[in-house]
Formats: C-alpha cells, structure tokens, sequence
C-alpha cells in the first residue's frame, strides 16, 4: 500500500507548469536532471519534498519513480514520464505537461477573478439582510451573526471537502479503481470531459512512443497504464490482444467504445496507411486537447455567471417574502 503523500508537497498546476517548464528545457539542454533539479524553484511548503527528489535521484532512482515517491508528481503525470523514460521521448512529454498545466493555471486563475463579484454580492446580501431585524428588535445579535455567519461556515466546509475528493483522486496511485468512476463518468459535461482527458492521455503517450521508435507491443502496455478510469482502461487492455493476433491498431479499435471513436479510427487509418501513424496519434490527442480546453474555457466563462444569477435572484426571494437564505433561526436567537 503506498504511504500518504503530505499535502506540504502536492503543487498546485501553476508550480507544476514551472516545475515542468524548468525540466523541459533542462532536458534539450542535455543537462542531467540531478542537476537541472538544483535550480528548480518550488513553494517554501514544497522544499522537503524536493530535497526528497533530489536525493533519490542523487541515488539512481528514474525521474517517474522519484517524484511520485516525493509527492511532487501525481501518479498520472508519473505514468506519463514513465511512459517517455521508456521512449526516449522525455523533453516532449515535460513540454507537454507544462503547457497543459500552465493552460489549467490561466483558466484557474480566470475563474477566480469571475468568481469574486458573485462572492462579494452573496457576503454584503449576508450582511445587509437581517439588519431589518436587527435594528427593529425582532432579531438578537446573536441571531444576527448566526444568520451570516452559518451560510459562509457551510460553504467553507463544502469547499474544503470538494478540494479533499479532488486532491484524493489526482494523488491517488494511477492502476487504482475508484467506486466514483461510474458515478463520475455520468454526470453531464463533467463525465464525456473526463473520459476524453483520458483517451487524449493514452493516445498522446502511446503517440510519442512509438515516435521514439519503441514496438507496438511494448509500447501498449504502457499507454494503458495513463488510463485513470479504470472501465475504459479495461476496454482498452483488449488492443494489446488484438494486435498480438496480426491486426492493425484501427482494426484493434473498431470494437472499443470510447469518446472520439470516429475522428481517432479515421486519422489512425490515414496515420497507417502513410507510414505515419505516431504523427497520426499526436494530431489526435491534439485535437482532443483543444476540444477540452475550448469546454474548461466555456465554464471558466459561464459558471461565474450562472452563480452571480443564482445569487441575486436569492437575494430577492429573501427580501420580497421575508424568508432569508436559510432556514428560520432557533428561537432562543430570536
């Protein structure tokens, strides 16, 4: 069972996308990454955790393997530069892997700051509210800042648990199957943006792979393991077979269901048929990248709007029949 990862070294995607960034041009520099790590720059909370990485690499151990075990490298990220050790194709998948998350650091940062006016609206309507009742005795002011303060304490909460499933899943170990995947999988927009992620990721690698000449056989496997939803990772394990049986990869495809299906079969065909299949996969995975950018930019867009909305129009009902934002105060408050 591997041991917790201590949320001192888990980094958010900007740091990573620095980290990454960092490695990427270290490694076209041909610098050796046990010294390109001595110039890396992490938050202050993180600097155990790279001196970690450090000294396990200082002691032979691969980059994948290492920064897992520190905590610096989600086990996705680690399957993918397991993936490019195994290919030779390391500098591509650092390249990658910035520019993925510097992109998720851009549009985190955008919905925070479309975010802030729906926040600042909901905590003045907290505030302003009740002060009818207070001012004309019918509240106490210990049912004043119970009315404020209850709704901020349970969206405080709600965030801190949603932020705990979050940072659960991205940690946990990459072959693990969650009971949330079918869940997951289901949810509108949220479940075809998740499936996709991970086709674009299996593509993506078994792409630069076999762009770095490794076989087919070999290189399958691996691709594999990217896949965190474990229902469509089985789906894809039946590939390997098909193709150890003399087929093509399109012909392997054809009976796996996933997101994508007809635009990956009809470019692997093409990618097959010129003798450019790896060239093939990598316009796949980014085609697929740019569907699901263009999507996070959509809600990056219209959530905040959608909240501001969701606001106001509590704010009116509390104020047009008295009822508040919540249920009645105890009477003892009163």
């Amino acid at each position: 069972m591997p041991m917790p990862i201590p949320r001192s070294a888990m980094l958010d995607v900007a740091a990573r996308a620095q980290l990454f960034a960092h490695l990427a041009a270290m490694e076209k520099a041909g610098v050796p990454v046990d010294r390109a790590l001595l110039s890396v720059q992490v938050p202050a909370r993180a600097r155990t955790a790279l001196a970690s990485l450090q000294t396990q690499i200082a002691g032979g151990s691969d980059m994948a393997t290492a920064g897992l075990r520190s905590g610096l490298v989600t086990p996705l990220d680690s399957s993918l530069l397991g993936a490019a050790q195994a290919g030779g194709c390391l500098a591509a998948i650092y390249h990658r892997l910035a520019g993925r998350y510097a992109r998720q650091a851009q549009q985190a940062a955008a919905v925070k700051s479309r975010l802030l006016m729906p926040a600042v609206v909901l905590v003045l309507a907290l505030f302003i509210q009740p002060l009818p009742a207070l001012v004309g005795g019918q509240l106490s002011s210990a049912g004043y800042l119970w009315g404020v303060l209850w709704p901020l304490l349970a969206l405080t909460v709600l965030y801190g648990f949603g932020r705990w499933l979050y940072l659960r899943r991205e940690y946990a170990p990459a072959s693990a199957a969650s009971p949330l995947d079918s869940v997951l999988a289901r949810l509108p927009v949220f479940g075809p943006a998740l499936l996709r992620r991970n086709v674009r990721d299996f593509f993506d690698s078994l792409g630069l792979m076999l762009e770095a000449g490794m076989p087919m056989l070999e290189a399958l496997p691996k691709a594999c393991a990217v896949i965190r939803h474990a229902p469509l990772r089985k789906r894809f394990s039946t590939v390997q077979m098909a193709i150890q049986r003399g087929q093509g990869l399109a012909q392997a495809l054809a009976s796996v269901d996933f997101p994508g299906h007809g635009l990956a079969l009809g470019l692997i065909r093409t990618g097959e048929a010129s003798g450019t299949l790896p060239a093939s996969l990598l316009n796949y995975a980014g085609v697929e990248t740019q569907k699901l950018d263009s999507l996070t930019e959509q809600l990056a867009t219209w959530l905040p709007r959608l909240l501001y909305v969701g606001v106001m129009l509590w704010m009116a009902y509390g104020l047009l029949t008295g009822a508040g934002f919540g249920p009645r105060l105890p009477a003892e408050l009163l």
